[in-house]
């Protein structure tokens, strides 16, 4: 099993949302890396932390499961789509997604300032300085160790 942390604008999609809608498609990664950790990595049962970027206090908000292997993202092939990539083509998709579902909100949202005060987590990619990435990996530790701050 691996573990991830996924970022979501909470104005744009929120755990709330994932808690009522159940289950998601994760479209719109437009950054090569995040879709290789989809398309290469994210295995159907790996755990997701929800992290809550670009907001007032960001931080882990909740527990999701990866519920399909990647596929295509179909915003690629809309032309009305934010996410249109005319480079792309159904024979030859460039980006990738999975549906993720809901497992649970936590009691409180894990901010980053606690995440990066903590000794044993300063290698984690979502703690240092410049990592913008929207899809990115986690340890086992580091999974523990944030389940224990909850």
């Amino acid at each position: 099993m691996n573990y991830w942390v996924m970022k979501s604008e909470p104005d744009t999609f929120s755990i709330d949302d994932l808690k009522r809608k159940k289950r998601e498609a994760w479209d719109g990664v437009r950054n090569y890396q995040a879709r290789n950790f989809m398309r290469d990595g994210m295995r159907v049962g790996d755990g997701v932390f929800f992290y809550h970027s670009n907001c007032a206090e960001p931080g882990i908000a909740g527990i999701a499961e990866v519920a399909t292997d990647a596929y295509p993202d179909p915003s690629q092939f809309d032309p009305k789509s934010q996410y249109f990539d005319p480079g792309s083509s159904r024979d030859n998709p460039r980006w990738m997604l999975v549906d993720v579902k809901f497992v649970k909100k936590l009691t409180r949202v894990i901010t980053l300032k606690e995440l990066q005060a903590q000794p044993n987590l300063t290698d984690m990619a979502l703690v240092r300085k410049g990592n913008r990435l929207s899809v990115m990996p986690v340890t086992a530790a580091e999974w523990r160790a944030i389940l224990a701050l909850e």
